[in-house]
């Protein structure tokens, strides 16, 4: 069997753009929500989200790159070129023994909305030539294999919140079973639009909280549902004798991958939880050896009713009594929901946790549910040795995506 490590990282967040700053705010309980500043919101159900902040694409990407591509493409490329800096891969092997697994939840959903409107208030002539390949939800891949000259397999994915965690996992099977020797792998999305925040918030997804310090709360018994948020994740995986013949710096194993579907309803998640138990032992197996009490779970952990309790479920399903050594946060409550990048994002947590040793908080968290009754780290980080991480993301459609790392 091939082993596949982590050997880079990159990411942009609404609390920080870049792994360290990330690793900083993550540690600290930074809450990255606030009022949002994109659009006039005040006629929304929900007036909050979380945005990436300071982001000047013009000055890191140049004009003539960031007036083609959309947000969500502009962040995968910025997280991308940390990832692979850090990685040192570039021009160390052939170039279609490199590949991407990249997705997004909805793409360019950013330049849809921009040219539609152009199209109603200003005719077809001002649509602008760059709308198909600006908006496609498979052009961040196509643009990241084009920065790096990737040839091998380029493949985008989308299992809506799922997003991230499905590229990774699909990314080390890609490696495991020999169609190449390293994967650029992540999510990114941008939907932080007056047409997004409607929809989610009419079909009841969105919480009911305009308060930035109690609208997005996993596992609280006050929490009434997500918050919106954007940026991206990347790592960069790479089979492990290929990484060590070059010296690359090891930043964790990928050691287990699960993936299953609810096939139950649209949206709402199976209450049994059968499947995304399922999903969760299928990714333990590479942690077999680590006592949980040295585990970290970072839980997909949205603030939703439903998605809080069957995460729960499932964790007791699948470890029993011995789910109250786990060491649960959710770092959403800090971020916000990235839709497609939370996965690759909350990956690179599970790693930063392994290295310090810490477990990211849950904040915002003030009242305990009586049915949830599991150890998910309140508001503070704890100190404490991790040797192991799992990372659990759930999707509409009922997309089930876990990934398992272990400390190398």
């Amino acid at each position: 069997m091939r082993r596949i490590v982590i050997t880079g990282m990159g990411a942009v967040t609404p609390v920080g753009n870049n792994v360290e700053e990330f690793r900083t705010a993550i540690f600290s309980g930074k809450n990255g929500i606030a009022p949002i500043t994109k659009f006039d919101a005040s006629e929304m159900k929900s007036q909050v989200a979380g945005e990436v902040k300071n982001f000047d694409a013009n000055a890191i990407l140049g004009k003539a790159v960031a007036r083609k591509i959309d947000p969500f493409t502009q962040f995968a490329l910025v997280a991308s070129r940390e990832a692979m800096e850090q990685s040192g891969l570039a021009g160390t092997m052939e170039s279609d023994r490199i590949g991407v697994c990249f997705g997004s939840g909805i793409g360019g959903i950013n330049t849809l909305c921009t040219d539609h409107k152009n199209l109603l208030e200003k005719g077809a002539r001002k649509v602008s030539p760059y709308f198909v390949p600006k908006m496609i939800y498979n052009i961040a891949a196509g643009n990241i294999a084009i920065e790096f000259k990737a040839n091998g397999p380029c493949v985008a994915v989308s299992t809506a919140c799922a997003t991230g965690t499905t590229a990774i996992g699909e990314g080390y099977r890609t490696i495991l079973h020999g169609y190449a020797d390293a994967m650029i792998c992540g999510g990114a999305e941008s939907g932080i639009e007056p047409l997004t925040i409607a929809g989610f918030a009419n079909c009841q997804a969105l919480s009911n909280s305009n308060d930035p310090e109690t609208a997005c709360c996993p596992f609280d018994k006050n929490r009434s549902g997500f918050v919106m948020a954007e940026g991206a994740g990347v790592v960069v995986l790479e089979e492990y004798e290929h990484a060590v013949a070059r010296g690359a710096k090891i930043l964790a194993e990928v050691v287990g991958y699960g993936s299953t579907c609810d096939a139950h309803h649209v949206t709402a998640p199976d209450p049994d939880a059968t499947y995304v138990t399922k999903a969760i032992l299928e990714a333990y197996q590479g942690l077999g050896d680590i006592d949980l009490s040295e585990v970290y779970f970072n839980a997909h952990g949205t603030s939703t009713p439903l998605n809080d309790k069957t995460e729960t479920t499932a964790i007791k399903k699948a470890f029993g009594e011995d789910a109250k050594k786990l060491h649960i946060s959710s770092t959403k409550s800090m971020t916000g929901h990235m839709l497609g990048a939370t996965g690759t994002v909350e990956a690179i947590a599970c790693i930063l946790a392994m290295q310090e040793n810490t477990v990211p908080p849950t904040i915002h968290y003030a009242e305990p549910d009586p049915e949830l009754d599991l150890d998910y780290t309140p508001n503070v980080a704890v100190k404490t040795p991790i040797n192991g991480a799992i990372s659990s993301n759930l999707g509409f459609g009922g997309h089930n995506a876990v990934i398992a790392l272990k400390k190398i």
